[in-house]
């Protein structure tokens, strides 16, 4: 079986044209002494939105791995899934994140919390967990509540599990989403939904909890970095206490969802990773479309003509683009640019491009752009442009990647 390693880092790809991109930048990583293994993540949404199919994703991994000659592991994740999806993925998949979303809030049957009740009652009793200040202690109107909004989720996920299991015959890895909720877990909470988990007999590999702040699209993270501080480390506390305490892997780690740009946290989860001795997962996105539609602004002339066509566009199919994502958008309308206020592809390409430091940089035209990758799907030229200016392109992919998140987020 490929093991996914300590560090692990999804390369979302919209248009599955830069596996071979992402992947050096992994290599590069590799010659600085750090192993971080690739996990090519795209979800159904994604797929829906561009008209491709579940093997696609298989095929960008498969043909990158090849051409660069990666010896080392690497996985396909089949992302947000749930029951109503996951068949297509099965095949072509080794990874699979479990959205449960829908479901928390919703309560179980009284005979499944009942029964489950019984598995957890040692833990009502007060429990310590190495790191924490005090003991941890359980309230009957605490243990109520998360009963009622995690229970019937976590069965789902096992649920999922279950049919994957039982229709793959190699072994593969399981990540739970929880992080698509209005507030962040706390550590009760998150060793309540690690235990029903474990009582579904779901091995999760990694977990994606919900985090204070916003954490939205293409953008740096938004809140109290403090605080921030304070749950990624008693979350780490935590899964340490439950691999040794209800069995589960011992690569078990933190994902954090939505983690393109998200600068000003990484120092912190570097620090905190280290200090700990453990693994994490970070999942990116839109961040690699985006790095394509910069190299095609910079390439002036059709390539630049065709990047303003598609903010155009986005301009006038704003909530038709933005809706899927209303909850991880913060765009003031007011401060987008006027389509004809780009005058070059420089101009284009500095408002697009991350860089807290520069004056053109603009993040409400960043996010807009974010969600408008259905624009440049729609277009017949895209790919013969993708083609054209492929060396500019797959500079600024690596670019990004290696110096911008993983050199940033990995301790060496």
């Amino acid at each position: 079986m490929m093991k996914l390693g300590k560090y692990s880092f999804g390369t979302g790809d919209r248009f599955g044209k830069e596996g071979k991109a992402q992947l050096q930048a992994i290599l590069k990583m590799e010659e600085k002494g750090v192993e971080v293994t690739p996990v090519w993540n795209k979800s159904h949404r994604e797929h829906r939105t561009v008209g491709t199919q579940p093997e696609s994703i298989r095929k960008e991994a498969d043909k990158a791995v090849q051409e660069l000659q990666f010896q080392k592991a690497y996985f396909v994740d089949a992302d947000h899934i749930n029951a109503e999806i996951v068949e297509p993925y099965i095949p072509v998949s080794n990874f699979f994140t479990i959205d449960v979303a829908d479901y928390i809030g919703k309560s179980a049957s009284n005979k499944e919390k009942k029964e489950f009740l019984r598995y957890f009652e040692k833990y009502t009793k007060g429990f310590k967990i190495d790191g924490f200040s005090s003991e941890i202690k359980i309230s009957e109107a605490e243990l109520e509540e998360m009963t009622n909004s995690f229970l019937l989720a976590m069965k789902k996920a096992g649920e999922v599990y279950s049919i994957i299991k039982s229709a793959k015959k190699e072994q593969f890895h399981t990540e739970v989403s929880i992080d698509e909720v209005e507030d962040p877990q706390s550590p009760v909470e998150l060793f309540f939904i690690l235990s029903a988990l474990a009582y579904y007999q779901v091995p999760v590999n990694t977990i994606a909890p919900k985090f204070t702040g916003e954490f939205n699209k293409g953008v740096d993270y938004q809140g109290d970095l403090q605080q921030f501080e304070k749950e990624f480390e008693e979350d780490l506390l935590v899964l340490k206490f439950t691999i040794k305490e209800l069995g589960f892997p011992e690569n078990l780690k933190l994902s954090v969802h939505s983690g393109s740009d998200k600068f000003s946290i990484y120092p912190v989860m570097k620090k905190l990773i280290k200090k700990h001795n453990f693994g994490l997962h970070l999942k990116t996105a839109g961040t690699t479309w985006l790095e394509e539609l910069i190299g095609l602004a910079e390439s002036d002339g059709k390539a630049f003509e065709f990047a303003k066509e598609v903010y155009k566009e986005a301009l006038q199919r704003y909530d038709e683009l933005t809706k899927d994502y209303f909850s991880v958008l913060s765009i003031d309308k007011v401060k987008l640019p006027e389509v004809d206020s780009f005058h070059s592809g420089k101009e284009y390409a500095d408002a697009l491009r991350h860089d807290e430091n520069s004056k053109a940089y603009n993040p409400h035209f960043r996010q807009l752009l974010h969600c408008a990758y259905k624009i440049a799907a729609e277009k017949e030229d895209f790919e013969a442009l993708l083609l054209e200016h492929r060396a500019r392109i797959e500079e600024n992919v690596t670019y990004n990647l290696y110096e911008r998140h993983l050199k940033q987020i990995f301790p060496t």
